[in-house]
């Protein structure tokens, strides 16, 4: 999806004018993918433009760094409080958010301590990630050829920039056949997620997602869906799965900050229910927006206001 330009970018605790906001090409993360991110979003309801649980994900961009050494130098209250200003500064009232932290220009080689540290926050606005259809009918899904990183190979509790190479490869490999987006099972068979969004099944009214030990990214939006079904009476449980959980679900659905919450119409030919998303999707879909709307008074603490 382009990216939508806009006014400035802060960078290193300045902000930069968008073409002005650039980086040396022997940095180390360019070259090693020493880095880590978020992706956030920002939204507008009738008492105005909100960061959807800004902190949470600032929280997890600083464990992130610790899990790869790299000492972020400014606080969370300070990363937050930039978010913020920049988009006051870009007049953006609705958005999604990138900040990332990478280790810089200064030296190469396989030890990065003596690297310096970059900390960088953009924001564009952007719509749903795998399209407003997706989101209404559902997409296509496979389960890719590629396995998601094991958790003693790359730490996938960090959001880091050079793993991505891994789901860049099963993104790439479903799209090439025919698919919206591919699906990961772990090193040992079990369902791990999508190439950027947790997944969950329906199976009998009870809902399923894979615990972290299948290399998953504990996601912000998966967090949420989990409260917010509880809210609804649904029973979560955190379980491995197979494959055939999830050709034989009542409901298969991913859930991103980018993609939101989207329904899986179809995994490797086999269609899902009823081909069409179903009742408990739909509910948290409705549910969602009524949260971002400012309906729900047990989780305004979630609405970061700018």
């Amino acid at each position: 999806m382009p990216i939508q330009k806009v006014k400035f970018i802060w960078m290193n605790g300045k902000f930069v004018p968008w073409d002005e906001a650039n980086i040396h090409v022997l940095s180390h993360a360019l070259h090693y993918g020493s880095g880590v991110f978020e992706g956030i979003r920002a939204y507008e309801n009738e008492n105005g433009t909100f960061i959807f649980r800004l902190k949470d994900h600032i929280i997890r961009l600083f464990e992130s760094a610790k899990i790869y050494f790299m000492e972020i130098p400014y606080s969370i209250e300070e990363i937050c409080e930039a978010t913020k200003e920049l988009l006051r500064k870009n007049e953006l009232r609705a958005g999604y958010i990138r900040p990332i932290a990478f280790r810089g220009y200064g030296e190469m080689g396989l030890n990065p301590l003596n690297s310096p540290v970059d900390v960088v926050i953009a924001t564009w606005p952007w719509g749903a990630y795998l399209g407003e259809e997706g989101i209404e009918k559902g997409i296509r899904a496979k389960i890719s050829s590629f396995k998601r990183i094991d958790v003693n190979t790359l730490p996938p509790a960090a959001k880091a920039t050079g793993q991505y190479i891994n789901s860049i490869l099963a993104k790439i490999e479903a799209i090439k056949d025919g698919y919206d987006e591919a699906i990961l099972l772990d090193q040992r068979g079990f369902v791990s997620e999508g190439s950027g969004e947790n997944i969950f099944i329906v199976k009998n009214g009870i809902l399923y997602t894979p615990p972290s030990a299948s290399g998953i990214l504990k996601g912000i939006t998966r967090d949420t869906v989990m409260k917010l079904s509880e809210n609804l009476g649904y029973k979560v449980v955190e379980q491995e799965l197979v494959r055939t959980d999830l050709y034989l679900a009542d409901e298969v659905f991913f859930t991103g900050t980018a993609a939101e919450i989207v329904p899986i119409r179809e995994i490797d030919h086999r269609t899902i229910g009823d081909g069409k998303p179903g009742p408990v999707v739909r509910n948290l879909q409705s549910s969602f927006k009524q949260l971002i709307q400012g309906k729900y008074s047990e989780f305004e603490d979630w609405l970061d206001y700018v």
